[in-house]
């Protein structure tokens, strides 16, 4: 596994401290995040979930906590606009340049819009995918928030 992907590489050019772990993937687990959490022996509400969604039709990534679920709702207003849905997963890979479970917010095809669960933000050090499956990096909430210049709104259910 290559520990230099999209993902770090705009992470190094940003300047921003982070550390790189792998494990071992479960393409079958229910939930990806979950999965990741229990290999890394991390509380859920730490290791977060990347989720790309449509406002109105344009894309938007969402970080949340990968022991929680995002609320369309409030996903849309935190967005300022009027409703949300999931992208479908060949739409995220195309936008994205990712493979669905080793989906980065950084490093994207293209910026899209952001938006981080607040909750995240207080949290010393959060994990997010690192651009492929079984990798995460380690960093600061409020860098990712800054990196990413994301909007933090609970957006949770």
């Amino acid at each position: 596994m290559s520990k230099v992907t999209p993902a770090t590489r705009a992470l190094t050019a940003a300047g921003v401290a982070f550390t790189v772990h792998t494990y071992d993937y479960d393409p079958d687990a229910e939930s990806i995040g979950l999965q990741a959490a229990a290999a890394l022996t991390e509380d859920p509400a730490r290791v977060l979930k990347t989720l790309m969604a449509l406002v109105d039709g344009k894309a938007v990534c969402v970080i949340v906590p990968s022991d929680q679920e995002v609320s369309m709702k409030k996903l849309a207003a935190a967005a300022s606009g009027k409703s949300a849905q999931m992208m479908k997963p060949p739409e995220a890979e195309r936008v994205t340049g990712y493979k669905v479970g080793g989906i980065s917010p950084f490093g994207q095809r293209k910026p899209v819009r952001t938006v981080i669960e607040q909750s995240a933000l207080a949290h010393a050090q959060v994990y997010l995918n690192g651009g492929q499956r079984g990798l995460q990096v380690r960093m600061k909430p409020t860098d990712v928030r800054d990196v990413l210049t994301a909007i933090a709104a609970d957006v949770v259910a």
